[in-house]
C-alpha cells in the first residue's frame, strides 16, 4: 500500500469525515505530525497534519514548491523511531479540499512544508528515503534493516469502512 499511488477522492461523504477523524486521532495518539491515508490501509488522496499548534487535513492536494530548499532530520510513522536528512523545499503552498469538499490553501514553511511534502509523497507512493542521496539512502536502508521491527509481521489493519478501489491491504 505504501508503494502505490493514492486514488483521488470523489465522494466528500460521512465515510470521508470518519477517515479524516480515523487519520487525526491515529496520527495524535501516535505521536506524529502527519498521517496519510495509506498507512492505515486506504488508498485514497487524504492526509491530516498537526505541526506547531496547526491541526488540519487536506483531500486531493497539490503543491508548489518553494525553490529555496531546506535540510534537516525526517522521520516516519511507518518507520518508527528513525530519523534521517532529507532534503525538502522551505516552502510550500498546497491546495485542495476539506472533508466537506471546500477548496482550501494549506500554506507553509520549514516544519510545516516538510510535512506537507512527506505525506503527499505518502499519496504518491513515495517513502522520504527515496527523496536521499544514494549514500545516505544506503545507511538508511541499513539502519532500517537492524531496526528491532524489522522483519515482523506486517501489523493488521481493519477493513476499512471507506471505499478504497480495491486497493486496502
Amino acid at each position: 500500500m505504501l508503494r502505490t499511488a493514492a486514488e483521488p477522492v470523489a465522494d466528500f461523504d460521512k465515510e470521508l469525515r470518519l477517515l479524516v477523524k480515523d487519520l487525526t486521532d491515529t496520527m495524535i495518539d501516535a505521536p506524529g505530525a502527519g498521517l496519510a491515508a495509506p498507512q492505515l490501509g486506504v488508498g485514497l488522496r487524504v492526509f491530516t497534519y498537526y505541526v506547531d499548534d496547526r491541526l488540519g487535513h487536506l483531500v486531493n492536494p497539490s503543491l508548489d514548491l518553494s525553490e529555496e530548499h531546506q535540510d534537516g532530520d525526517e522521520g516516519c510513522l511507518s518507520l518508527p523511531g528513525l530519523a534521517f536528512p532529507t532534503r525538502r523545499a522551505y516552502g510550500v503552498v498546497a491546495k485542495g479540499f476539506n472533508m466537506h469538499g471546500e477548496p482550501i490553501t494549506v500554506e507553509g514553511t520549514e516544519l510545516l512544508a516538510r510535512c506537507v511534502q512527506h505525506e503527499t509523497d505518502h499519496l504518491d507512493g513515495i517513502l522520504f528515503i527515496d527523496r536521499m542521496d544514494p549514500a545516505q539512502r544506503k545507511l538508511a536502508m541499513k539502519a532500517i534493516r537492524e531496526a528491532e521491527w524489522f522483519g515482523d509481521p506486517a501489523p493488521v489493519v481493519r477493513d476499512s469502512p471507506h471505499r478504497t478501489f480495491g486497493r486496502a491491504l
